[in-house]
This record gives C-alpha cells, structure tokens and sequence, in this order.
C-alpha cells in the first residue's frame, strides 16, 4: 500500500516525485526515478525514509501502511483533528 499512499500524498502536497525525494534527503541524480520505482511498487521505502516522507507530505506514518482506504481516509481526518488541538494547546 505505500506505493499507493506514497502517490497520493504526494499529489495532494502538489509535490512532484524529484521535489519529494530532495526534501527527503535522496540523491538529486537518482531523486525522480527513486521516487517513481516506490510509487510503482518496484521498491518499498525504509521505514526511516517513510517516516521523512510522512513529514514532508503532513500524514501520519501509518497512513502509509493501512491496507483499507477507508480506514486510511478515517487516518488522515483524525490526524488533522489531532494536529488542530494540539496546535490549540
């Protein structure tokens, strides 16, 4: 599932592949294709360099792993909730 969630995030960050793998810390000379191969499933991402995209991209790192797009939609509103009472806080 991370290379599904990895790419949807990703859009909704308005971030293309080369940018997120940057800010990411991956080498700019292999940054696009990284980035492509983890959102095609060829490769899966460490859980470090998830975690370092689940920042960048503003979703919790679980998000990445849930199999159920429901749950995974129920995720990313009870994360923003979250983050909005602890900014409140």
């Amino acid at each position: 599932m991370i290379s599904k969630r990895l790419k949807e995030a990703r859009h909704r960050a308005k971030l293309t592949q080369e940018k997120l793998a940057v800010m990411a810390g991956i080498d700019e000379s292999t940054a696009r294709s990284r980035i492509s191969q983890y959102e095609n499933g060829v490769y899966r991402p460490n859980f470090e360099t998830c975690c370092a995209f689940a920042k960048i991209l503003d979703v919790p790192e679980c998000y990445f792993y849930t199999v159920d797009d429901d749950f995974a939609v129920a995720l990313l509103q009870l994360y923003s909730r979250y983050k909005t009472r602890r900014n409140l806080d």
